[in-house]
């Protein structure tokens, strides 16, 4: 301990505080583990979108999917993140720059590694989530429904098909129908609550059914209560398919933080020639060189 605090003093006579480099973050290393995991984790989703590992999609036909492809799917999600949120982690780690060691049993280096990897991460996750909603705005800004104010109606992109259905006739009203889609589509979404449609609401559809494809009332009737439960099937899956995709993206994220924290402390151990920390003893036989331990 004397050995000890003679370095401590003159390391501080030395003009370098004992506290300087304690937990001064290195924005380089965090920065270019950050955009090493987005763009990684960018290359994963696109492949994995590719082979059809897409947890949501706009295509009515995604409704006939399997529950088992989307829990596959959100897996999937769940291993690209690690391995991008992994990777990040370790860049940002090994070449982060090692402060000034005080002592010699001071494991405030895996823990300054620790923490470079996990501001990677934020960092990669904030990435993530702007470019998310850049895309999302200029989805939104192109689509056409905000050509016409009017007919706006959060039912058209998910029961366009069943709108389809419910109108369909030989031939087509001259009229305009998008006024007719959206009051039936907000009417059609109903079909999930606890109460159904109501009596009223279907009347109505029935009404409007025959008066627009010259159907016989009991025919109208059929074709209403058949888009109906059609209805309430897709959105039971719409909303199957984002709970899925909900909890696989915040799983994913936590698991990611807590990957990017050891792999950045890997990184560090690699970076300085030590062996991997105790908690990482399964993995220290990759390790190629070894600190070679004092003898008792």
């Amino acid at each position: 301990m004397t050995i000890e605090a003679l370095v401590q003093e003159d390391v501080i006579a030395g003009g370098v505080p004992a506290t300087e480099d304690r937990w001064v973050l290195q924005w380089s290393s965090i920065v270019a583990g950050a955009f090493a995991a987005a763009a990684l984790s960018f290359i994963l989703i696109s492949f994995g979108v590719a082979i059809g590992l897409g947890v949501s999609s706009t295509s009515p036909t995604w409704r006939d999917a399997s529950a088992a492809l989307a829990l596959l799917s959100g897996l999937y999600l769940i291993l690209q993140a690690v391995a991008s949120f992994g990777f990040g982690g370790y860049i940002a780690g090994r070449i982060r720059r090692p402060g000034v060691s005080l002592s010699a049993v001071d494991d405030d280096g895996e823990r300054r590694d620790g923490l470079h990897g996990l501001m990677s991460w934020a960092l990669a996750v904030l990435i993530g989530g702007a470019v998310l909603a850049l895309l999302g705005a200029a989805a939104m800004d192109r689509s056409p429904a905000r050509t016409s104010a009017g007919s706006t109606t959060a039912a058209e992109p998910l029961l366009s098909y069943e709108l389809d259905k419910l109108f369909r006739a030989p031939k087509r009203a001259p009229a305009d129908m998008r006024e007719t889609r959206a009051e039936a589509g907000r009417i059609l979404m109903t079909s999930s609550s606890h109460s159904g449609v109501s009596s009223d609401d279907r009347t109505y559809l029935v009404q409007q059914v025959a008066a627009l494809t010259g159907l016989a009332a009991p025919d109208s009737e059929r074709r209403v209560d058949a888009v109906i439960a059609d209805s309430r099937t897709a959105i039971n899956r719409a909303r199957r398919s984002s709970i899925i995709l909900a909890f696989s993206i915040a799983a994913a994220t936590l698991i990611g933080a807590v990957v990017a924290w050891a792999a950045a402390v890997a990184g560090g151990q690699h970076r300085d020639g030590a062996p991997l920390p105790h908690w990482m003893a399964s993995s220290e036989r990759f390790h190629r060189s070894p600190r070679v331990r004092p003898m008792p």
